[in-house]
């Protein structure tokens, strides 16, 4: 049985000095067999198309799940080809849309599938994120503060507030504060006595709410 391949779609131009380079790759890979097919369309052809999407400027490319803008090398496409349908490919995505900024694709791939959210975990799990992915999977874990979708996180939030670097416990107990449900109180009281006073602050904020008494 074959694997999963994503398919594709891409806008382009007969302006754009990227387009062909972009265009020759994909063709490439459906050739491979590392996409199952690919849709061209010129923008300057159908703009009601583009218009549909909220295509902008070309090379504009829908991979699987992934929009990718701009010029891109057949290399660069060939690991989010790899990526659109690998098992931990929607947490990488995450963490490399987040690295160059790009906060809203990743707050729109969450609110498509709001299971999507645990594959942010892996950034509080990492102590050497930088601050922008990190300050980017905060702003997506907030938008998301006491809903269900936050809340099916918490033993796996509760696990990293047990982590050996104190950023991550700091990081957890902020999260777990943000699911507002009294099952995060069982991970957030042990880090009241915390070796660091970073965490047994935020481990205290975050129990502030209702759903975390402190009596």
């Amino acid at each position: 049985m074959y694997p999963p391949v994503p398919d594709a779609q891409l806008f382009l131009s007969s302006l754009c000095p990227h387009c062909p380079a972009i265009l020759a790759a994909m063709a490439g890979l459906v050739k491979s067999g590392g996409i199952g097919r690919l849709e061209v369309v010129n923008l300057e052809a159908h703009p009601e198309a583009g218009a549909a999407l909220g295509v902008r400027s070309v090379p504009w490319l829908r991979l699987g799940p992934f929009t990718l803008t701009g010029a891109r090398s057949a290399a660069e496409l060939e690991v989010w080809v790899r990526q659109a349908t690998a098992p931990e490919g929607m947490a990488w995505a995450c963490h490399e849309l987040l690295k160059t900024g790009d906060l809203h694709q990743v707050l729109a791939l969450v609110a498509a599938d709001t299971a999507r959210l645990a594959a942010l975990l892996p950034i509080v799990a990492n102590p050497e994120a930088s601050m922008q992915v990190g300050l980017g999977a905060g702003v997506v874990f907030e938008e998301y503060a006491g809903t269900p979708a936050l809340r099916a996180l918490i033993p796996a939030l509760g696990a990293l507030s047990t982590r050996d670097d104190a950023r991550v416990r700091a990081d957890a107990c902020h999260y777990l504060g943000l699911c507002d449900d009294a099952a995060a109180r069982l991970w957030l009281v042990p880090r009241l006595d915390d070796a660091d006073a970073q965490v047994r602050e935020i481990a205290r904020e975050a129990m502030q709410g209702p759903a975390y008494p402190l009596v």
